[in-house]
């Protein structure tokens, strides 16, 4: 049985902790991805329109996500969600579903960007951001999953 009270109190669980390691990281490829757009849709203005839709979007959540982790920092509990769709979520009582589409969407982008070959028009300092955004938000996650495995009797 895990043992909830310290998972609640875990760090790893912690606005900070989340905004800086998911939220974060998932701003950073919605940016990347917001200028690719842009770079492949010169010609298009579809596509460079939606270039600068999904970097403002992209600007929006990773405000929201520092401002959430200043409140926690701050002993504040925060007004508002970690992104926009979850803030959208919860006009609907749902703010954890539309985080969790978020997260969907955010997935695929990444896989979008894979699979279409966009990665390789990122330049070199673009493509180090990536990688530092891929490796923070993968460890992040493999270690929470161990620490709640370690937490299990």
């Amino acid at each position: 049985m895990l043992q909830t009270e310290k998972v609640e109190d875990s760090f790893f669980l912690t606005p900070t902790f989340q905004a800086l390691t998911i939220g974060v990281p998932f701003c950073i490829f919605k940016l990347l991805f917001g200028l690719l757009a842009l770079r492949t849709g010169a010609p298009s203005a579809s596509l460079s329109t939606l270039g600068w839709m999904v970097m403002a979007w992209a600007l929006a959540d990773l405000l929201m996500n520092l401002a959430r982790v200043f409140f926690h920092l701050t002993g504040r509990e925060a007004p508002l969600e970690y992104c926009t769709i979850a803030e959208v979520g919860r006009l609907f009582m749902r703010p954890k579903l539309f985080l969790a589409i978020d997260t969907l969407i955010t997935f695929s982008i990444i896989c979008f960007v894979l699979w279409s070959g966009w990665i390789v028009r990122l330049s070199q300092e673009e493509s180090y951001l990536w990688y530092a955004a891929t490796t923070l938000n993968l460890i992040s996650i493999s270690a929470v999953n161990i620490w709640i495995e370690l937490m299990r009797k």
